[in-house]
């Protein structure tokens, strides 16, 4: 079934312009119904989209589980396509398609409104589509967005730890220099005072040492 509707749609490669040309100058029913699907494929001339086979399947699938049941504007479009193979304008075209679609005991008017039954059709299922590709955006695209402004607030609070720990690794170093220096100059204290007690002891130590010498000699 999707093959037979798709005929009446599609432009099959080797196909290359006859189709295009008649289906962009067809009056209003073929007008209307074309107008819907342009705009929820995103055409080229419209955002630099183009129509896919995948989507193009999906809404041809949805207006086929949608055909109403007689003659409508589907059966007419069949008839419409038949007699692109006869030698005739369009306006005779759309003129001989009526003219079967009487026979059925269609009205002009029936046709018309019955176009608009199958733009109903697309607009919920590009409705449906507008809000997958929502819940896309908000599953996915927000979801990383947030994710992203989480990271930059770790990162700004991780920046402003690392300006603390240089301010205080800065503190440190000037401490460090501090005690560098007291060390140097403790060291030289203590150097200078264990000189003076040194010297002091052998002052001390040399004139005992002389009183011992002196008293063996002379004390006898």
């Amino acid at each position: 079934m999707l093959k037979k509707i798709k005929s009446l749609f599609i432009v099959e490669e080797e196909d290359k312009s006859p189709k295009p040309k008649n289906k962009v100058n067809q009056p209003t029913p073929t007008s209307n119904t074309k107008s819907t699907p342009s705009k929820t494929f995103t055409t080229p001339a419209a955002t630099g989209g183009k129509a896919t086979k995948k989507f193009t399947d999906v809404l041809l699938n949805a207006l086929e589980e949608n055909n109403i049941d007689g003659f409508d504007y589907m059966e007419y479009k069949r008839s419409l396509e038949s007699l692109k193979k006869m030698s005739m304008d369009e306006g005779t075209r759309y003129q001989s398609a009526f003219a079967m679609a009487q026979t059925m005991g269609v009205s002009a008017p029936d046709l018309i409104n019955s176009t608009q039954h199958y733009i109903n059709v697309l607009v919920q299922e590009e409705k449906k589509f507008q809000q997958a590709v929502s819940n896309q955006q908000s599953s996915q695209i927000k979801a990383k967005e947030e994710e992203i402004k989480n990271l930059g607030a770790t990162i700004k609070s991780k920046e402003e730890q690392i300006k603390q720990l240089q301010i205080q690794i800065d503190q440190h170093k000037k401490d460090m220099e501090k005690m560098q220096s007291s060390i140097s100059g403790e060291a030289a204290k203590i150097q200078a005072t264990k000189s003076n007690f040194l010297a002091s002891y052998q002052l001390l130590l040399s004139q005992i040492q002389a009183d011992h010498e002196n008293m063996k000699k002379y004390l006898k």
